[in-house]
C-alpha cells in the first residue's frame, strides 16, 4: 500500500529543484517578499492584479490584511492553484470566502527543508500496513492534523511523529538517520483501532478482510484465525472466530433428499426420488415418505417387512391388518398369517414340500419349503438359502444381500427385509442361516449422513473424526486424543490430562497462546502474550504495537508522551516539547510554545527577522521560508498593499432603508398586538364559556337551539315564556306604587314632590330591574318613593356624595287589594326578591335617635297623614297653600 503513495517520493528524493524566483508569500495577517522554494499551501492571483501570492495553511476570510491579500480575496476574478494534498478543489477554482487552507489528511513530503521543492502528497492507507516498512528520502514534511506517523530512524528506534517537521536535521539525534515509513494513521478514533484495522479521518475503523467490530477486532463469519482466513471450501460451517481452528464443522452436501421434495431417497440428475427399501410417496406428494406396501414403521423409523403372508400391518406393532389370499391369521400372534394345509381333491393333506395336484400330492420346487405349486413362483416358505422377494425366491450373497436388490435376507421372517434407517446399501457379515437381522450394518447412507459404527447418524460422535478419504466414515481418534480432526492424531483435545496445541499433546501452552478446555488457544494477535482471547486480555505487547493500557495494545501513546522501552510505558515529555522522542528537553519533535522553534531537538526562541512569526503548525518563520533579497541583488517592485492594513468602510443607509425598517418596526408591532388582542379575546370567551358551564346556563336541548336560530332567519319573535308568580306579584306591586305616585302628583305638585322626600343624588348603584319588556311599564328607580337618608333627616343637609338606595319601607309595598283578598286569590309563596334579614346587633344610641326621629314630627312644622292609598309612610310637610 505504502510503496506505491512514496514511489514519486523516489523519483524527486535526489533530484534538484528548481532555482528559486521572487515571490510573496502570505499568512493570515501578514505577507514577505523574497526568494523562495517553498511550494506548500496555494498560490492565489486575479485578473487586474499582477502579483500572485502563495497562501500558507491558514483561514483567510475578506477582513484579512494586508490590503494587498485583501483585495486578490475580495477580487471577483480570483484563482485558487493547491498544491498537491490541499483543497478538493483542482487548478484555477474560484475562491469562497472563508477560505481555509489546509493539508487534507494525510502527509506530504518535500525534498529540501523548508518545505522546498516538489512535493509529494500521500492520503491515509485504506487498510494495515501490518509488518511493512518503506524507506523514503525528505528534508522536510508536513502533517495533516489529527494524523500520526510511526517512523524508524536508524536501526531499531521507532519514533511517532505527530507535527509538520521543517527541517529534519533539526530532529533529536534519537531520531535521525535513514528514515522508513511504519505507519499511519487518523487519531479520531475512539476507542483505538486494532492492530487489523486502520483509522481513517472520518473517526471510524476500516477493517482488513475477514475482520469485523468496532475496532476491527474481531473475526466476520465464516473466517478463523489470528489472521482471518475463510473457513476450507466444501463447508458450510467451520470452527470460525479469531480463536478458531477452522476444522469443517458441516460440510457441504450437493444432491441432499430435501433438494427434491424427498426425505427416505436419492435425488436423480432428472429431479426424480429414488426411494431406499421399504419407502414409497406418501399421499402429499412427498417421496419417500411413507412405507410402501407389505411393510410398516417400526420404533426406530424405519419401514420393516412384514410377516409371511401379510399383505398389511398396523405401524408400530407390525399385526397383520389382512392376510394374502392362502393365509389365516395366526389365533396367537396377530403379527402373523398361517398358511392353509394343502390337500389333495378328496381331503387328503399334502405333507410339506408337496402340494395338491387333483387326488394326488406332488413335490414343490426345489427352491420351496412349502408350496402351492410347481414352480418357484408357488413357493410359501422359500428353501434353504433362499427369501421371498416379490413372490420369488432368491438367493444372496456372502453379505446377506438379496440378488436383485438392496435388501437384507431376514432368516426369522424368510423374506428380503429393508435395511436400517437413511441407509442406501448394508450387509452382514460372514452372513449364514443362524445371522440375525439386526447384525446387518450399512454400508451406505443418504446424502446428510456420515457412517458411524455400521449406523447413518448425522455427526460423528465424540472420540471420532470424519475421514477425509471419503467423508462418509467416522474414524476413531488416537488413544492420546479425546476428540481430534482430519487424522486420528491431530489432538484438538487430549486425555491423561494433558493439553492440546497445534494436535499435539503438550505439558503446558507455549507463548502467545492460553490454557482453555483442555486446548492451548491463541491469543489476539494484538498481543504477544494473553490471560484470554479477547484484545483486550493482554499481558504483553509485539513491536507494532508496544504499548500496553488497560489491557490493550496500542501503536502510540498520547502526543505528549513517549514510550520508554526500559520500562514499556509512557513518560511524559519535557514540557517545552508539543511531542518528543525521549527525555529530557534535548529529545523535542516539536515545541509548545508558539514563540520557539527546533533546533537540534531543542526548543529555542525564534528570533523571526522582518517582522515576522511563527507560522502555526509549520514550525518555521516566515522569513525562514522567504529569503530575502541577497545583497547586490533586487527582488523587484515592492508590490502595492503589500504591508498596509485592510481598511474596512461602513456605508450610511439610505432614506429607503431606513424606512423599510421603519415599516418593517412597525408591521411586527402591529402584527405582536393584533395576536395579543386576538389571544386575549379567544380566553375571554374561554372565560365565559367556562361560567356559563358551571352556572348550567347552557342547558337548552338541540330543539330550543334550533328555534332560536329559525327566529333569526325569519324574523319571528318567540312566544314569552310564562312569567313566574313572584314575578307576577312584583308586577302588581309596582303598577299600584306607580298609580299612587301619579295620584300624590296631582295634589302636591311634581316638583314640590320630587324635592321634598329626599336629599340624596341618584345612587350609583344598579337598578333591580334593569331590563325592561316590550309593552310593560317603567319601573325603575327613578320613579319610585324613597326617604332620605339617617343623616340628611338628623343633620337637615344634603350629602355631598352619593348614598346608598335605601327603600322606604322594610316590608313589600302594600296595596289596596287586602291581604286576606291576596291571600285568598295567589297562593301564598316565599318572596324570593326580598333580601332575608340577618340578626343584627342591639341599637346604639345614634341608632335610636334615628329611629325617633322617623317617627316624630318635627317642632314648629305642619305634618299630615296622607290617606290610605297604598299604606305609604312617607312623611310629606302640610302647604296651606296646597290644602286650601
Amino acid at each position: 500500500m505504502l510503496s506505491s503513495i512514496f514511489a514519486a517520493t523516489f523519483a524527486f528524493g535526489a533530484s534538484v529543484v528548481a532555482q528559486s524566483s521572487s515571490s510573496v508569500v502570505c499568512v493570515a495577517g501578514q505577507c514577505l517578499q523574497g526568494y523562495s522554494n517553498t511550494t506548500l499551501g496555494a498560490t492565489l492571483s486575479a485578473s487586474g492584479i499582477s502579483t500572485e501570492v502563495l497562501l500558507l495553511p491558514g483561514q483567510y476570510t475578506s477582513t484579512t490584511n494586508p490590503e494587498l491579500l485583501h483585495e486578490l480575496l475580495t477580487s471577483s476574478s480570483a484563482k485558487l492553484s493547491p498544491s498537491p494534498g490541499f483543497g478538493n478543489s483542482s487548478a484555477g477554482s474560484s475562491v469562497s470566502l472563508p477560505l481555509n487552507i489546509a493539508l487534507q489528511p494525510g502527509l506530504a513530503i518535500y525534498p529540501q527543508a523548508f518545505y522546498s521543492g516538489q512535493g509529494s502528497y500521500s492520503s491515509l492507507p485504506t487498510s494495515p500496513v501490518g509488518n511493512t516498512s518503506i524507506p523514503f528520502t525528505a528534508s522536510s514534511f508536513a502533517l495533516s492534523g489529527n494524523v500520526w506517523a510511526a517512523v524508524s530512524a536508524g536501526s531499531n528506534s521507532r519514533v511517532i511523529l505527530w507535527n509538520s517537521v521543517p527541517d529534519v536535521s533539526q530532529l533529536p539525534a534519537s531520531a535521525s538517520g535513514s528514515l522508513s515509513l511504519l505507519n499511519l494513521q487518523s487519531s479520531t478514533c475512539s476507542p483505538a483501532c486494532s492492530g487489523n484495522g486502520i483509522c481513517s479521518a472520518s473517526g471510524t475503523c476500516q477493517c482488513s478482510s475477514g475482520f469485523t467490530g468496532s475496532s476491527c477486532e474481531s473475526c466476520s463469519s465464516g473466517f478463523f484465525g489470528p489472521e482471518c482466513q475463510a473457513c476450507p471450501s466444501g463447508c458450510t460451517s467451520c470452527d470460525d472466530g479469531i480463536s478458531g481452528t477452522g476444522r469443517c464443522l458441516v460440510p457441504v452436501v450437493s444432491n441432499l433428499p430435501s433438494s427434491c421434495n424427498c426425505i427416505n431417497g436419492e435425488c436423480g440428475a432428472n429431479g426424480q426420488c429414488t426411494c431406499i427399501g421399504g419407502w414409497t410417496s406418501a399421499s402429499n406428494g412427498t417421496q419417500c415418505a411413507a412405507c410402501a406396501a407389505g411393510f410398516f414403521l417400526d420404533t426406530s423409523g424405519n419401514c420393516e417387512i412384514c410377516q409371511l403372508g401379510c399383505q398389511q400391518c398396523a405401524d408400530g406393532t407390525g399385526d397383520c391388518i389382512s392376510c394374502a389370499s392362502g393365509f389365516t391369521q395366526d389365533g396367537n400372534d396377530r403379527t402373523k398369517c398361517d398358511a392353509l394345509p394343502q390337500t389333495t381333491s378328496n381331503g387328503t393333506v399334502c405333507p410339506d414340500g408337496s402340494y395338491g395336484a387333483g387326488s394326488t400330492c406332488a413335490v414343490c420346487s426345489p427352491l420351496c419349503t412349502t408350496c402351492t405349486g410347481p414352480n418357484s413362483n408357488n413357493c410359501i416358505i422359500c428353501g434353504p438359502s433362499t427369501y421371498k422377494f416379490n413372490g420369488s425366491c432368491v438367493t444372496t450373497n456372502t453379505g446377506g444381500v438379496c440378488s436383485g436388490s438392496n435388501l437384507i435376507a431376514n432368516n426369522v421372517k424368510h423374506e428380503c427385509d429393508a435395511c436400517g434407517p437413511k441407509c442406501t446399501t448394508c450387509q452382514t457379515s460372514n452372513f449364514n442361516a443362524a445371522s440375525t437381522v439386526n447384525q446387518a450394518q450399512c454400508t451406505g447412507c443418504l446424502p446428510g449422513f456420515v457412517l458411524s459404527q455400521g449406523e447413518c447418524v448425522t455427526s460423528c460422535p465424540s472420540g471420532t473424526f470424519l475421514s477425509p478419504q471419503d467423508n462418509l466414515t467416522c474414524t476413531a481418534c488416537s488413544s492420546s486424543c479425546t476428540s481430534c480432526v482430519g487424522s486420528a492424531t491431530n489432538c484438538l483435545t487430549c486425555a491423561n490430562n494433558l493439553l492440546a496445541s497445534n494436535g499435539q499433546c503438550v505439558n503446558s501452552c507455549p507463548s502467545n497462546t492460553f490454557s482453555s478446555s483442555g486446548a492451548c488457544i491463541p491469543c489476539h494477535p494484538d498481543c504477544a502474550t494473553c490471560s484470554g482471547a479477547s484484545f483486550s486480555q493482554c499481558t504483553s505487547c509485539n513491536k507494532a504495537l508496544p504499548v500496553l493500557t488497560s489491557g490493550r495494545c496500542l501503536a502510540t501513546c498520547s502526543q505528549n508522551q513517549y514510550f520508554d522501552t526500559t520500562s514499556s510505558t509512557c513518560q511524559s515529555c519535557d514540557s517545552s516539547c508539543a511531542s518528543c522522542s525521549g527525555a529530557g528537553p534535548n529529545s523535542c519533535l516539536a515545541c509548545s510554545s508558539s514563540s520557539q522553534v527546533l533546533r537540534g531537538g531543542a526548543c529555542t526562541s525564534a528570533n523571526c527577522t522582518s517582522g515576522t512569526s511563527v507560522v502555526p503548525g509549520l514550525g518555521a518563520c516566515l522569513s525562514e521560508l522567504v529569503v530575502s533579497s541577497p545583497s547586490g541583488t533586487s527582488s523587484g517592485a515592492v508590490p502595492s498593499g503589500l504591508s498596509t492594513p485592510t481598511i474596512i468602510t461602513t456605508q450610511r443607509l439610505q432614506w429607503w432603508e431606513i424606512l423599510l425598517m421603519a415599516l418593517g418596526c412597525a408591521f411586527i408591532f402591529v402584527t405582536f398586538l393584533y395576536c395579543w388582542r386576538r389571544r386575549a379575546r379567544k380566553q375571554r370567551a374561554k372565560d365565559t364559556a367556562a361560567f356559563a358551564s358551571a352556572k348550567a346556563l347552557h342547558k337548552q336541548s338541540w330543539r330550543w337551539r334550533l328555534a332560536r336560530f329559525g327566529e333569526k332567519l325569519f324574523g319571528h319573535n318567540r312566544n314569552p315564556r310564562p312569567e313566574s308568580e313572584s314575578v307576577a306579584l312584583w308586577k302588581l306591586r309596582a303598577a299600584e306604587e306607580a298609580r299612587h305616585h301619579k295620584e300624590m302628583e296631582k295634589l302636591i305638585g311634581a316638583q314640590e314632590y320630587s324635592c321634598a322626600g329626599s336629599s340624596r343624588s341618584p345612587s350609583p348603584l344598579p337598578s333591580l330591574h334593569p331590563y325592561k319588556r316590550r309593552g310593560s311599564h317603567d319601573y325603575s328607580d327613578a320613579h319610585r318613593l324613597s326617604a332620605g337618608s339617617i343623616y340628611s333627616q338628623t343633620t337637615g343637609m344634603v350629602r355631598s356624595g352619593p348614598e346608598p338606595r335605601q327603600p322606604v319601607k322594610s316590608n313589600p309595598l302594600t296595596s289596596r287589594f287586602s291581604t286576606t283578598t291576596f291571600g285568598s286569590s295567589v297562593p301564598k309563596k316565599p318572596n324570593v326578591l326580598k333580601r332575608q334579614p340577618t340578626p343584627s346587633k342591639p341599637p346604639s344610641d345614634a341608632e335610636r335617635y334615628a329611629a325617633f326621629v322617623r317617627q316624630s314630627p318635627e317642632p314648629g312644622s305642619d305634618w299630615i297623614t296622607p290617606s290610605n292609598t297604598g299604606g305609604s309612610r312617607n312623611p310629606f310637610r302640610n302647604k296651606p297653600p296646597m290644602l286650601s
